[in-house]
Parts: structure tokens; sequence; C-alpha cells
């Protein structure tokens, strides 16, 4: 029985819009660029790159909810799991992570971005735990955090 859920014309089903963080800022991206969707889950950030017509290189944990395509890279590898990185020495016109924190990481994304490149990074910061999940701070970025970690190597919009 086919699946009733709306298809994008990359062919993923469209499982959730982007992020409206993402989506405000995606176009930035160097046309045509290379993206990397870190912890890509379902691939809703996925989707919406390759129909602005970027390549893109999907990593995650779990990639059974993707499906191979043209232009779609997929890489399945646990970033928490402590082997070693799996895209060494490459770079990415976009780097993109949404809901997603590993702090030892960090350093690794920031030398992922190719110069003139974007890091689009969405996720939960302290304050979510009045909310709900993820309430561990480990999961939630301080106030100022990321904009101090990335400030030396990259331009903040």
């Amino acid at each position: 029985m086919a699946s009733k859920e709306p298809v994008s014309k990359s062919g993923i089903q469209k499982m959730q819009a982007p992020s409206v963080w993402i989506s405000r800022f995606a176009k930035l991206a160097p046309k045509g660029g290379q993206v990397l969707d870190l912890a890509c889950g379902s691939g809703r950030h996925c989707d919406y790159f390759l129909d602005l017509g970027h390549p893109v290189t999907a990593l995650d944990r779990d990639v059974g909810k993707l499906t191979p395509r043209d232009r779609l890279e997929i890489i399945q590898h646990d970033l928490e799991g402590g082997g070693p990185w799996p895209l060494e020495k490459r770079q990415f016109s976009a780097v993109v992570v949404v809901n997603f924190l590993f702090r030892p990481l960090l350093p690794t994304l920031i030398s992922s971005v190719a110069p003139g490149g974007l890091l689009l990074y969405d996720t939960f910061a302290v304050g979510n735990e009045a909310f709900g999940r993820p309430n561990n701070p480990d999961f939630l970025l301080q106030a100022g955090e990321l904009k101090a970690v990335v400030a030396e190597e990259l331009s903040i919009l």
C-alpha cells in the first residue's frame, strides 16, 4: 500500500516542514554547494536542501528512514560513540544541525564549514526544561554558548 504522506520533488516523504530557523537562512548557502545534514533523523532538512538544488550528505546513527537517490550521500555513524569522524578533511558549503547537541563535536563541525560557508544550528537551550524534553542540561545550550564557541572561526549573522 502506498503511503499517503505528501512527497517532495526529491522523493522524500514530508514528515515535517523544515525548521523555521533553517528555512530562514538556507538561501544564504552558496548556490549548489554540498550540504551536511548532521543527525539528520527522518531527512526533513535533506529534503529541503535537495529541493533547493544542493547535493546533501546525510549523517545519522539510524539512516533507515532515508531513501537513497541522486545527490544524496547517506552515512551511518554514531556521533556520540567515540569513533573517528567519518568526514575527515571534507568541508561543506553548509553544515546543518537541528535538535542535536554533542559538545565534543563542535570544533569538528566548525572545521567542516568551507570558507564562505554556513553553520546553521537550531537546537534547544536552557529554559526548554520548563516546556518538556530535553530537560537534561547536557542537551541544552547555555546562553551565548554557541556564539562563544564559533566566534573565533566563523562570522556570526
